[in-house]
């Protein structure tokens, strides 16, 4: 069956940067549309960004622009979210999800268990 696997999280210093992956099976990156959410406790998903089947990104989040790069390899169907200049406010669970419309996370139905993220100092 279809299997996302993220890794790449951790608990890092405000400033910091992080590199998530999301290795995929059974599921061509190049088929499909591919996002980045991320949840922190006690508020909604948030979509941070995504990535079309033909490779045209999208970032969804005011909030993470300029700091947050979506990418992909598509030979190793591995999606990554580049992340600079961490702050507090992003710690949160991290999940990448697999076959939806755009930043629109209800319409994804495959996804990840999700990498933690904190960042404190």
């Amino acid at each position: 069956q279809v299997q996302l696997v993220e890794s790449g999280g951790g608990l890092v210093r405000p400033g910091s940067s992080l590199r998530l992956s999301c290795i995929v099976s059974k599921l061509s990156l190049t088929v499909v549309n591919m996002g980045w959410f991320r949840q922190a406790p006690g508020k909604e998903r948030e979509a941070l960004s995504c990535i079309t089947w033909a490779g045209r990104s999208t970032d969804c989040a005011d909030s993470v622009k300029g700091r947050f790069t979506i990418s992909r390899d598509t030979a190793k169907n591995t999606l990554y979210l580049q992340m600079n200049s961490l702050k507090p406010e992003d710690t949160a669970m991290y999940y990448c999800a697999a076959g939806g419309r755009s930043c629109d996370g209800r319409t994804y139905g495959y996804w990840g268990r999700g990498t933690q993220v904190t960042i404190s100092s």
